[in-house]
């Protein structure tokens, strides 16, 4: 039973469907359907149960779910600890500055617990790139948010926030519960440099063209809302904007995604996916502060 084989039925036995697992694999369906069958015909027994409304794990099934789940993860730390003796176990990570996500510092907490002997290394970037050096090649493995163009990247969404408008305490819309785009039309949004992601700037404006001041870092478009009344956008629940500003819920704005990102997969990075996705899964979000509320420090 090689382990490649076990993640493959792994991937299926979470999904319960074959497709939704292939692509988590970046594979087609066809192989995978089969390699399955395979697993199933070497070990003389049926692990789903197949039917027109999907499929389902036989209590066969079930019982070496978990036992591949374990033996994925010790064959994942014997690959870390050969890394450390070798001296090579060290992965650089990039997050987006100013990120003050509590979830960050739970998955910092994890990984060290689980792989103590590797060296992390922490690359901030500014908001004008979403991938944070991934594209470049200057990271293992961003931990960053959405929406960005993927091309060429493979991408985990870990978590969906709710996301606001960030506007003066004094501004009119201030103290409303809630907001719709069509409520902030007519007002000057904050913009990223020429050459930003075309995908994401198109969610932090909106979905549509906006005219405004430039900026590259979360406190210079809060000082563009304090300064000059322009409007910006946070996500819910993570982020204090500071005195003088508050943030009001956008209804019909799509929740923004938390996701991991990386290009090639290797031991190090699939532990790395694997304890953020864990973490984001066993950690709910912390509670966003009441629309409308000036914030105090």
């Amino acid at each position: 039973m090689e382990l490649r084989t076990l993640r493959y039925f792994v991937a299926v036995a979470e999904e319960l469907h074959f497709g939704r697992a292939a692509a988590r694999l970046y594979m087609s369906q066809p192989p995978l359907s089969r390699a399955i069958r395979q697993l199933e015909a070497d070990l003389g027994t049926a692990l789903f149960r197949r039917s027109a409304s999907g499929i389902s794990l036989t209590p066969a099934g079930a019982a070496l779910l978990k036992e591949a789940r374990a033996l994925l993860a010790q064959a994942e730390q014997a690959r870390t600890r050969v890394a450390a003796a070798a001296g090579s176990a060290s992965l650089t990570v990039g997050i987006l500055s100013d990120s003050t996500d509590p979830a960050v510092s739970r998955l910092a907490a994890a990984y060290r617990r689980e792989h103590p002997s590797v060296e992390i290394h922490i690359r901030e970037t500014d908001l004008t790139d979403p991938t944070c050096g991934l594209r470049a090649g200057l990271v293992d493995v961003a931990l960053t948010r959405g929406p960005f163009d993927a091309t060429g990247l493979r991408v985990r969404e870990l978590r969906s926030d709710a996301v606001g408008a960030v506007l003066r305490a004094d501004d009119p819309l201030a103290g409303r519960d809630e907001l719709a785009l069509a409520d902030l039309a007519d007002r000057r949004w904050f913009q990223f440099p020429p050459g930003t992601d075309v995908a994401w700037q198109s969610y932090w404006n909106g979905g549509r063209p906006r005219t405004g001041p430039v900026v590259r870092a979360v406190q210079e478009c809060l000082q563009a809302v304090l300064w000059n009344g322009t409007i910006g956008l946070s996500p819910l629940g993570h982020h204090d904007p500071g005195d003088g500003l508050v943030t009001v819920p956008v209804r019909d704005l799509p929740p923004s995604p938390v996701v991991v990102a990386w290009t090639e997969t290797t031991a190090l990075i699939r532990s790395f996916v694997q304890t953020a996705q864990a973490t984001y899964r066993t950690n709910a979000p912390s509670a966003p502060r009441r629309p409308g509320a000036p914030v105090r420090p």
